[in-house]
């Protein structure tokens, strides 16, 4: 497929049904358990919670699996997870969604990370986390390796959903970003802090502000644009990006791709919860760079895209329909 560079809104949303992804990264289920406080327990001073519904989500990079096919393209996951009962959930999960795992390992010596909420009306009483956050073993990198390497070729954009629960490496990384340079697949990465600086040679990196402070350990003010400009600077020379996508939560969006600049205020909006806007804003982005898009069509519908999310309460993928509208009015 050759995308054309000069698109109407609605040619490019058009082209986005003709996409594959492929997501590598730690995926995750979310459990949610909703139930009702009357008592304080005899055993402790801890609440009762009596049940009333509880539901299974994907979690982590399926979050982004959901946002690209939500964006109407074929979103395929490249991970490692376990072979216990979680693990059999999260497949069947993926399996309802018709999402494709043709990347997906399992392992009989990997723990699934699955996330239990516990809520009482509207309050969450408690979090468990069952999960490990060791790198995967030698042999599972290779195995991953060698199923991203498989599916690359086949893709048009590649984006790294990195968690720190294990999966993705330094070496992991890097062999599998040269790969996709040498088979000019563009690279998207939504970084954490544990490889942060191990992305090298990537084409758009996208960290939130309180990320890009962290992985660079730097202090800077990012009203004042030399401070703020010199630090993306600093982030682009040391991982030597082809461009740089920074979340800046109610400032906005700056990018810094092909020779332009841009800095988009967000747009006014009632917020109910921002989680998951990060999930929205790179699987936007990805399907752009795909589509060879212009750098500030890439973070004016990001932009536009991870304000929306915001809005519903709850982590929920993107509306396509009305993202398109919104877009036809912004951009």
């Amino acid at each position: 497929m050759n995308p054309v560079l000069d698109m109407t809104i609605d040619e490019l949303f058009d082209q986005f049904d003709k996409l594959r992804v492929l997501i590598i990264g730690d995926v995750m289920l979310d459990s949610y358990v909703w139930g009702r406080v009357e008592r304080i327990s005899p055993e402790a001073p801890v609440p009762v919670v009596t049940v009333q519904r509880r539901e299974l989500r994907l979690g982590g990079a399926g979050n982004v699996l959901l946002n690209v096919q939500a964006l109407g393209a074929e979103a395929i996951i490249c991970s490692v997870i376990g072979t216990d009962e979680p693990g059999d959930k999260l497949v069947a999960e993926l399996g309802e969604r018709s999402l494709n795992c043709d990347g997906l390992i399992r392992s009989n010596d990997r723990m699934t990370t699955i996330k239990e909420r516990i809520i009482a009306g509207s309050q969450q009483v408690v979090r468990v986390d069952t999960e490990t956050d060791k790198y995967i073993t030698a042999t599972e990198r290779e195995q991953l390796v060698a199923k991203a390497k498989e599916l690359i070729p086949t893709c048009h954009v590649l984006i790294f959903e990195d968690y720190d629960k294990g999966v993705l490496s330094k070496e992991a990384i890097a062999e599998i970003t040269d790969f996709a340079n040498e088979q000019g697949v563009p690279t998207v990465v939504d970084p954490k802090k544990r490889n942060f600086l191990s992305y090298q040679n990537t084409t758009l990196f996208k960290p939130n502000l309180k990320e890009l402070r962290e992985g660079l350990k730097l202090d800077f003010d990012v009203d004042k644009p030399a401070e703020f400009n010199e630090a993306v600077d600093h982030l682009k020379q040391q991982l030597n990006l082809k461009g740089a996508l920074i979340t800046l939560s109610e400032r906005g969006v700056f990018i810094d791709f092909n020779g332009e600049k841009h800095k988009l205020p967000a747009h006014v909006r009632t917020i109910a919860d921002v989680s998951g806007a990060g999930d929205t804003v790179v699987s936007i982005a990805a399907c752009c760079i795909a589509l060879k898009q212009s750098p500030r069509v890439i973070a004016g519908l990001s932009n536009l895209g991870g304000g929306l999310v915001c809005e519903s309460v709850g982590v929920v993928p993107i509306d396509k329909s009305q993202l398109k509208q919104e877009a036809r009015e912004n951009l």
